[in-house]
This record gives structure tokens, sequence and C-alpha cells, in this order.
């Protein structure tokens, strides 16, 4: 769906004689947006969506397009995924029963993948993930607030030593300056991120979101949806423990655990 709003995109424009500058100031962008916008780079959203349609017309082509865009599952999500992450100034991540890619071990990545997901070729996708990882020792990396549900630190591996492991690097990770670890503890009861886990990427030219889901996700474009799972994270941490006792109920499970 996206391609082809890309391509439908495109297709106007010249239909039409515009240039990209010429589209450009009627979005309000400059030349490069449009030009990531007919690529596929960049993806449309509803203000745009409804100018073009104005523009052109349309009878509301590319809204209707948008749509269903955003009710699709994109098979390139991974892909697209990464890009949002390693482009993020900051980052707010809710997880409801794993620890987070950013904050995984090697061990655990390697039973993740070989027990829960049944990957083929598990070392090639380790490495994948551990690179992911390199954005946290750039020279500006991203603020990263992390939500956790206690599930996520008392869920047991097959070999412990693995999740002593992994505990063991989320206390070091939550004394970085540039993350934020809470724990959202079992006793406060139901909650509304019960649903499933999401991130949610803060960039310049807009924000994003990642939202999970069984063999696959789905990126968030639109920025009510976005704006949606903001409250929505906030009402999680609401009742998650501050920094400090976070850090000390992950030492009582990893001294549990020894």
């Amino acid at each position: 769906m996206w391609a082809w709003i890309a391509h439908d995109l495109r297709l106007y424009r010249m239909r039409h004689k515009m240039t990209q500058e010429d589209l450009g100031r009627v979005l309000r962008c400059v030349k490069s947006t449009v030009s990531r916008l007919e690529s596929g780079q960049l993806q449309l959203d509803e203000k745009q969506a409804a100018k073009l349609d104005s523009l052109w017309n349309t009878h509301g082509h590319f809204t209707r397009l948008l749509v269903y865009a955003h009710r699709a599952h994109n098979p390139n999500w991974m892909r697209q995924h990464a890009e949002s992450e390693s482009r993020a100034a900051e980052i707010k991540s809710f997880e409801t029963c794993l620890v987070p890619g950013l904050l995984q071990t090697p061990e655990y990545t390697r039973e993740l993948f070989r027990t829960t997901l049944g990957i083929d070729d598990v070392e090639r996708h380790v490495e994948e993930r551990m690179r992911r990882q390199d954005i946290l020792d750039r020279a500006d990396p991203p603020t990263l607030w992390f939500l956790l549900d206690e599930s996520v630190i008392d869920r047991s591996t097959s070999d412990p030593e693995v999740m002593r492991k992994q505990l063991a690097r989320l206390l070091e990770e939550s004394h970085r300056p540039n993350i934020s670890i809470r724990v959202r503890p079992r006793a406060a009861g139901l909650h509304a991120g019960l649903g499933g886990s999401f991130k949610i990427f803060f960039h310049e030219l807009g924000d994003v979101a990642y939202s999970e889901a069984q063999f696959g996700g789905r990126l968030v474009v639109s920025a009510s949806e976005v704006r949606g799972l903001v409250v929505q994270y906030e009402r999680i941490g609401a009742h998650a423990l501050p920094e400090n006792q976070s850090r000390e109920l992950i030492k009582r499970y990893l001294e549990a655990s020894k």
C-alpha cells in the first residue's frame, strides 16, 4: 500500500506537470522530502494526503489509500522498525513479557530466537540485533525510556545463567545517563498495556510508533495514533516504580536466581 501511494504521488505530480519543488511548496516541505515520499523512504501523513486530494481534485484518493495502508500488515516491518530506531532522538518503549531488544544480551537473544520464534539461521539474527545496539555507544545516543511489566524480569529461561546475565545487564544499563528503566509491579493490577508491547520513536521529521503483533508488527505513522500511544505509555507508567525502586526489584530477582 505504501509503495502504491509513493507511485501515485509521482504519477499525479507528473500528470499535472509539476516539479518536486512545486509540490514541495504545496506540502510546505523541501524538494528532497518530496523525493523521499516518491521513493517510499518517507510516508505520507493525513494532512499531506488531504492537501493532495484538494490540489488535484482526486475525490479522496490519497486519503483512502492512507487509511488502508495504516490497517495493512507491512512485510517490511522489521526493516522499517530498525530504520526508525536508528534515527530516533528519543525512544519510549513498553514491554509486556520480553527484555527490549536494545538491552538484550547475546545469550538471551539466542535463546529467544531458538525457543520462541523458530527462526532459521539464529546466529545471523543475533548479530543483527546486537548491531542495533550500536546506537547506545554512538557520540549522540538517543534518550531511552523503558517501561517493563514485572513479568519481563521474573520470566525464567532454560539456562538460569542466561537470565542472571540478562538481569545484570539491565542493572548496568540503567545507570547510563540517557537510559531510564522502570518496572510496573504485578501488584499494581491490570493495566492499559496488557494488549501488547509498543515503542514510540521521536524524530525531527515526525514521530512514529511500532506496535508488536504475532508474526510481525505494524509501524504507526498516523499522528493521532502516535499521540494515543504516548497517552497510553503515560497511563502505564503512572503506576510503575521509580528508577531506584525498579533497580532494587531487579536486584532481588538477580539475587534469587543465584
